[in-house]
């Protein structure tokens, strides 16, 4: 069976690497076309999923006629939120409203036809793999929707995969949302055919948009015990030293449109800095640690026994290094606790609940004086019998392993039945 998936950023690349890996140990084959920056044509994952037999990967621009390569970028461009709430955005917004929708098809229906037919040419059974392409997307929905339309008519159904989980277990967690009511920020999900998510919490964002059998709860990929085995054979060697005299914490960092509260996160990590035997590192976002004002203080950058992680030291790498992981809701805490290690859950550092204190309340970080007291426990004690087990397992079971540990199974399983469906 042949599968296109189309990746565009770290996160589905995380995230749906395993998926793509499973399907071609399946007995499959497919084709992975990036369309984002072309800085992660040289992602560790992706190198990986190049040396699997059955793969083909490429970028866009390698399978667009130049013209045709430039206008769909530039069309992409004129429909991007972020520009639009930029400094350009009122030109950006009138000149898409000149080039409009229907001078915009054109392009769309080219570049979609060209990549379809580069995929599935003489072939008859199929299924287009797509992440969460939300309306915040750096994608262009409308292009998203050409796509699809088009391999509707070629009888191949669309199917949208996680490009991540749930942090947070409360839904007003970003700058300027006031207004407690479903976010149609998950519309877009309603053009698939079948949307994918690892567990009920992430389902709850969609279902106000979708019928429940155009849902399907899987697990999570990035997580589940098949993919963490794999991973750890082609993860890059590490560049951080180990020095097991020192109590080593890893602070990963949320995207800047959460509303996260920076000036106590700095006076948090200068006030572990002032313990002799830690040794701290700070994970910006993957896509927007630029922001980040934090990794650029000067109060942070003079101590001695804080860095900033750098673009070659993945997560992985500090999860694997860390003794302790300091979580402003992220995604990658859930790995530390697969790997029973502590996570302190530093909910008041921001406006959320996190996932991570909600199933494991023993995890929570409720005021400064809670960080001091973990971290010189930690120290003293060492970091063994940190969870209550019994709220550990409860959240592996309704995160990760919904179904049970067999979770990459799955996904192949959904995506055969997919190109099983007869279309009426």
């Amino acid at each position: 069976m042949k599968a296109l998936f189309f990746l565009r950023h770290y996160n589905d690349i995380d995230h749906i690497t395993p998926v793509i890996y499973k399907w071609i140990e399946s007995g499959h084959n497919c084709d992975v076309i990036m369309i984002g920056s072309k800085q992660f044509q040289n992602d560790y994952r992706i190198e990986f999923l190049r040396k699997l037999e059955g793969v083909r990967v490429a970028h866009i621009r390698e399978l667009l006629q130049p013209l045709e390569f430039v206008m769909w970028r530039l069309q992409t461009l004129l429909l991007v939120g972020g520009i639009r709430r930029s400094l350009v955005g009122p030109l950006v917004s009138k000149l898409a409203e000149i080039y409009n929708a229907k001078k915009r098809e054109y392009f769309w229906k080219k570049t979609a036809e060209r990549l379809l037919l580069y995929s599935f040419e003489g072939i008859s059974e199929g299924v287009v793999v797509f992440d969460w392409i939300e309306r915040n997307s750096v994608i262009s929905i409308e292009w998203v929707e050409k796509v699809i339309l088009l391999a509707h008519k070629k009888r191949f159904r669309v199917v949208s995969l996680p490009h991540g989980d749930s942090p947070h277990a409360n839904q007003l967690i970003r700058r300027q949302e006031w207004i407690l009511k479903p976010d149609n920020t998950f519309a877009a999900a309603k053009m698939f055919d079948k949307l994918v998510v690892p567990n009920e919490l992430c389902a709850g964002r969609f279902r106000p948009f979708l019928e429940n059998k155009e849902i399907a709860v899987l697990g999570s990929p990035r997580y589940c015990d098949e993919w963490l085995a794999k991973l750890a054979e082609f993860l890059p060697e590490s560049p951080l030293n180990l020095s097991d005299n020192k109590l080593k914490i890893a602070i990963f960092l949320r995207k800047k449109n959460f509303t996260t509260f920076w000036e106590e996160v700095s006076e948090v990590v200068q006030m572990i800095a002032t313990f002799k035997d830690v040794e701290i590192i700070i994970k910006p976002h993957t896509r927007s640690g630029w922001k980040q004002s934090l990794t650029k203080e000067a109060a942070l950058l003079k101590l001695s026994n804080v860095s900033i992680a750098n673009n070659n030291t993945h997560s992985a790498h500090l999860l694997n290094w860390s003794d302790v992981i300091i979580d402003i809701a992220t995604s990658v805490a859930f790995e530390a606790v697969k790997l029973n290690k502590p996570v302190l859950a530093a909910d008041y550092l921001h406006a959320g609940r996190s996932t991570v204190a909600n199933f494991m309340p023993e995890t929570e970080l409720k005021c400064r004086d809670d960080v001091y007291i973990k971290i010189q426990d930690f120290i003293a004690n060492g970091c063994e019998s940190f969870y209550i087990e019994e709220h550990r397992l409860r959240f592996l079971k309704e995160i990760i392993e919904v179904n049970g540990p067999v979770v990459l199974s799955q996904y192949v399983t959904l995506l055969e039945e997919q190109i099983r469906v007869k279309f009426t």
